[in-house]
């Protein structure tokens, strides 16, 4: 199931997206976003998409897409440096100070504020970069389901609702200036997310999917999931070890070879980019750069 956030005039609210429709099941019943879908569960996914089969139906073309979650509770957790080729990539860029390694013994966990998400078709305001380096990064996002802390690797993908995509932009500067990665990732609308959150039954092997990112029609990234250094199982119980995962937290599981400080001299997203980054069957998130 592919469940939105969309507008058609009369407010942002929940659909299931399928084909070139929307079913408004925010209409007809007590699920009026994503973040309520997850506290459900996806025990109610049967529910919910008898709802979806009764509730008025809107032609996808008169209808905005916002992030599927436009305000996470809180914080965005990321990874970094999560494939082999983009560990040695982002090494070699001149812009790595975390590190002595290029390849990490555990995974590298961040955070980006959640202020910094933004929707399908939403601007990259590269402007709020004073140093002019704003970098793209596709990935894969999982959006968690049940609460859980110390879950196990034998347990983790149990704990997953769905599956997004995420574009952690980034100010290359910045982050290197800061050594940490915290300010140079979370500006305003550094976080464009979407299409959709497709829940997890619709995808039983995330590392089976393959993600594509285009800059101005150009392929600049094109990985499967199954090059991650760290797996989900991994990143899951790495990360639930120290803290509580509450549903509809946004794990962003890394980006792949193929960013911009990768190439000689870099190629930093300017005006009149545009960033498109694809993953079947959650879709392809695009993004106009101002």
């Amino acid at each position: 199931m592919r469940l939105v956030m969309f507008d058609d005039g009369n407010g942002v609210r929940l659909g299931v997206l399928d084909a070139d429709q929307i079913a408004d099941v925010a209409s007809v019943s007590r699920f009026h976003d994503v973040l309520s879908c997850c506290d459900a569960g996806l025990a109610a996914l049967p529910d919910l998409a008898n709802l979806a089969r009764s509730a008025p139906k809107i032609a996808a073309g008169r209808a905005k897409l916002h992030a599927p979650i436009p305000r996470p509770r809180r914080n965005i957790f990321c990874v970094g440096k999560n494939y082999h080729e983009h560990a040695r990539e982002f090494h070699a860029s001149g812009f790595d100070s975390t590190s002595t390694s290029a390849v990490p013994d555990l995974p590298i966990v961040f955070t980006k504020a959640s202020n910094s998400v933004s929707g399908p078709g939403d601007v990259i305001p590269a402007w709020i970069d004073p140093t002019q380096s704003v970098d793209y990064e596709g990935e894969l996002a999982l959006v968690m389901g049940p609460s859980g802390r110390g879950i196990a690797k034998s347990d983790a993908m149990r704990a997953i609702y769905g599956y997004t995509i995420v574009n952690d932009v980034t100010s290359r500067t910045i982050q290197n200036a800061h050594k940490q990665w915290f300010l140079g990732k979370s500006m305003d609308g550094f976080c464009p997310m979407g299409p959709a959150v497709v829940t997890a039954d619709e995808i039983p092997d995330p590392a089976a999917l393959r993600l594509r990112t285009e800059v101005n029609g150009e392929l600049r990234q094109n990985a499967e999931v199954s090059d991650l250094i760290f797996d989900i199982p991994t990143l899951i119980e790495t990360i639930s070890r120290s803290l509580t995962l509450d549903p509809g937290d946004i794990i962003a599981t890394g980006t792949p070879v193929g960013v911009g400080i990768g190439f000689t001299p870099p190629k930093f997203l300017q005006k009149g980019d545009v960033v498109s980054i694809t993953i079947e069957p959650i879709g392809t998130l695009t993004n106009p750069v101002e």
